[in-house]
């Protein structure tokens, strides 16, 4: 507020009067008030930055608060001029009455302002409104001005585009003639010109699209076949990249540069990319695929051939994309890279195919394992000095293997599968063969020595250890696998020779088939079973000596035994009935008896000497204990019971003549003096020709440190052999086998009391200690 109004709201006091001056001090006091209290609400308000925004909004409002007091004001002083006059106090109680009435008046004053203002707004809004709805009539009719003037609109866009093709009319005249020639240059395989004719081509209807309003003219339907035909063009001479190398890389490095140029080529149009540069690089793997592998996959016994001709083909293959290809290419195609990895995965791909297909034999297993483990990442092929002079890039080492662990897996227990049914079937046929042969006319073969011999044991373990040699160039786990059944076919083998020779010898003594040579036959297998034990080890890899050869030599050593035993039921079968009238009253006169056991025995033995050591020394060594334990057997019958001290010496000495005659015998034979039997019967000897029966117990003792598997069954049969021994005395003898400890059987002598069976005592009628009843 100016001074002005100031002064203009203050009343006029009239002349004379003692009043103070026109300044009150209460007005003084109340202005300053007023105004600290309008500066601590300013400051209060507007201490926050966003309150700013509101100051118009405050003007306002001050702005009629201020002309309500003004208002106020006014009516007070005009009010309270007369009341002045008559003096100072008591003007000072009318005023502030008078104030009250002029809050009243001020506040209907702006009340009236207010109702004012609003009728200004309704007229204000009232004209806005005809406004609008002038301007929403013109609106209307400018729409429908619109609408009358759609038909001139089209007129104009087909006058334009007329306009447009009329100016490229005599290029669209062109354009049959154009696509013809772009295709007699893609006939030609003129590729470069081929493809700028067909940009040119391209350009001329992108220009014509957007003057038309995106609408293609039927004289450009064809460039999608054409632009199709350029793209196989260039597809047929990338996938034949080896060949074009060779013969004509011009055209193969054209094809190469459209690819190229057209990957940087955009279209205004709404088209799909061509991706010809992807496009190129695929031909590029699917013709090197097609070249290598796109033929049938080998047939049965084919493969080996098929795995040569790849051995050669694909190291040149890579030399050939180094030394001619990659010249042709851009540096970012790797060319050698992505041949070497073509070509990997191609046969990668073809093999599991392969092992998908029937199921292969054993030589093609073997061959493919060999192959894909060794020849090709081998010297012979991919690891070749040619294939690393090509850097990095020809590696395929660290790629996917060519067979997987399940691969090699089913490989290896296809080729173990095949090869022991071959094996088994191999085997087979020896022994058939081998059997064949015992019922020969003919003796059995010899060899340049004079031992009987057959080819039979060397083919068996030829077969077995060929099989086993090779395939230690393919893994050891193979290896492995193949050794086990190598050893389990033998077991197996000499699992039915066994059998086979049972059966040999249970017809011939039934006399089913009553073989001419049977011993001999018999001997010469002893023979095989040598040849077998001693040449077995060559089964296990490397000569290392191993536990797995265990079972084998274990079957081996029972063969032996089991041609022992029927050699000695042979031997048997003729000295049976020479024992059955041993011991005798002749038997004690003359020798007669066991000069003929001694003869069958030599006629017998007589072609021992054909069985190589050990075994003949082994077979020897059992035909000497059979028939000492024939004569042990024969002794303790009780046939012969001495009738006085001279058939005693008689029979004494006639158990001397009998051991001397045959440890002569076997020595003649070649049997070790070490290793007899005989000298038992010197044991006994010296039993029957003791004088004295009080002595008996020491002399069984000793018999019994000599030999501890002596019963009393057998002494006892002895002492009836002596004839002059009473109840007494054979029971201080037997008693004599009780006294002490058992003795240990001497190193290297072999049991035989306990396999001589002894006649069982009748039990007495009396006690030995008092009178019978």
């Amino acid at each position: 507020m100016d001074s002005a109004a100031k002064d203009e709201m203050q009343p006029a006091l009239p002349p004379g009067s003692s009043c103070p001056g026109p300044e009150w001090p209460e007005q003084e006091r109340a202005e300053r008030l007023a105004r600290g209290a309008a500066l601590k609400w300013a400051s209060g308000i507007f201490y926050r930055p966003e309150q700013l925004a509101r100051l118009g909004q405050y003007r306002s409002r001050e702005v009629q608060r201020t002309c309500s007091l003004e208002a106020r004001i006014k009516v007070g002083s005009r009010q309270g001029a007369g009341v002045l006059g008559v003096g100072c106090r008591a003007g000072q109680t009318s005023l502030a009455a008078s104030l009250s009435q002029s809050v009243v008046q001020s506040y209907l004053e702006g009340v009236k302002t207010g109702v004012w203002q609003l009728a200004r707004a309704l007229e204000a809004v009232q004209g806005v409104h005809e406004a609008l709805g002038q301007a929403r009539g013109l609106l209307r009719g400018m729409a429908e001005a619109t609408q009358t003037l759609e038909p001139l609109r089209e007129r104009v866009a087909q006058h334009k585009q007329l306009q447009a093709l009329s100016q490229l009319l005599p290029r669209l005249q062109a354009v049959p003639a154009a696509v013809a020639h772009t295709q007699t240059l893609i006939s030609a395989q003129r590729l470069l010109e081929a493809y700028v004719s067909l940009r040119e081509l391209e350009q001329l209807r992108e220009e014509t699209w957007a003057p038309l309003g995106g609408l293609e003219l039927p004289v450009f339907e064809g460039l999608g076949h054409l632009a199709e035909a350029l793209g196989q063009a260039v597809e047929a001479a990338a996938g034949a990249a080896g060949q074009l190398a060779r013969e004509d890389p011009a055209l193969l490095v054209a094809a190469v540069r459209v690819a190229e140029v057209d990957a940087g080529h955009t279209t205004s149009l709404e088209q799909a990319p061509r991706d010809w540069r992807q496009r190129c690089l695929q031909a590029l793997q699917e013709g090197l695929e097609r070249i290598h592998f796109g033929t049938l996959l080998p047939g049965p016994g084919a493969l080996e051939g098929w795995l040569e001709a790849l051995r050669v083909a694909l190291p040149a293959e890579l030399a050939t994309a180094e030394a001619l290809v990659a010249p042709c290419c851009p540096p970012h195609y790797k060319v050698v890279q992505l041949w070497a990895h073509t070509l990997h995965s191609g046969l990668r791909h073809c093999l599991q195919q392969l092992l998908e297909g029937p199921e292969l034999g054993a030589a093609d297993a073997f061959t493919l394992l060999h192959w894909a483990l060794h020849v090709y990442l081998g010297p012979e092929m991919m690891g070749s000095l040619e294939c690393l002079e090509l850097g990095p890039e020809a590696d395929v080492s660290q790629l996917e293997p060519l067979l997987t662990a399940e691969n090699i897996e089913h490989l290896e227990a296809t080729f173990v599968a095949k090869v022991q049914a071959s094996v088994a079937q191999w085997l087979q046929k020896a022994l058939d063969g081998e059997v064949a042969e015992w019922s020969r006319e003919q003796e059995p073969d010899t060899d340049t020595s004079g031992f009987y011999h057959s080819p039979m044991p060397a083919i068996v373990l030829q077969i077995l250890e060929e099989n086993i040699r090779v395939t230690s160039l393919v893994s050891e786990s193979l290896q492995q696998r193949v050794h086990g059944m190598a050893l389990s076919e033998l077991g197996t083998f000499l699992r039915s020779f066994s059998d086979a020779l049972i059966r040999f010898s249970r017809d011939h003594l039934r006399g089913e088939a009553m073989a001419p040579h049977y011993v001999p036959y018999l001997l010469a297998t002893l023979n095989h079973q040598s040849a077998l034990s001693s040449s077995v080890s060559v089964l296990q890899p490397n000569g290392e000596a191993s536990g797995a050869l265990a079972p084998v030599e274990a079957a081996l050593d029972e063969l032996q035994r089991r041609i022992c035993r029927l050699v000695l039921e042979a031997l048997l079968v003729e000295l049976q009935p020479l024992f059955e009238a041993l011991p005798s009253r002749r038997w004690l006169s003359s020798s007669e008896l066991l000069d003929d056991v001694c003869e069958r025995t030599a006629r017998f033995c007589r072609d021992f000497w054909r069985v190589r050591n050990p075994a003949v020394q082994l077979l020897l060594a059992e035909v000497e204990r059979t028939v000492v334990l024939q004569y042990l057997r024969a002794l303790m019958q009780g046939r012969l019971v001495c009738r006085g001290a001279e058939e005693r010496t008689q029979a004494a000495e006639r158990l001397r003549h009998d051991a001397a005659q045959l440890q002569e015998l076997f020595l003649g034979l070649g049997l070790e003096e070490s290793v007899q039997c005989a000298p038992v019967l010197l044991a006994l000897r010296e039993l029957l020709n003791l004088r004295d029966p009080m002595l008996l117990g020491l002399e069984v003792a000793g018999l019994r440190q000599q030999f501890p598997d002596v019963s009393e069954d057998h002494v006892s049969a002895l002492l009836d052999l002596r004839g002059d021994v009473s109840r007494e005395q054979r029971l201080a003898a037997l008693s004599s086998l009780q006294a002490g400890p058992q003795p240990s059987p001497p190193v290297g002598r072999r049991a035989l009391f306990s396999l001589v069976p002894a006649p069982t005592p009748a039990p007495s009628s009396c006690l030995p200690s008092r009178p019978c009843a």
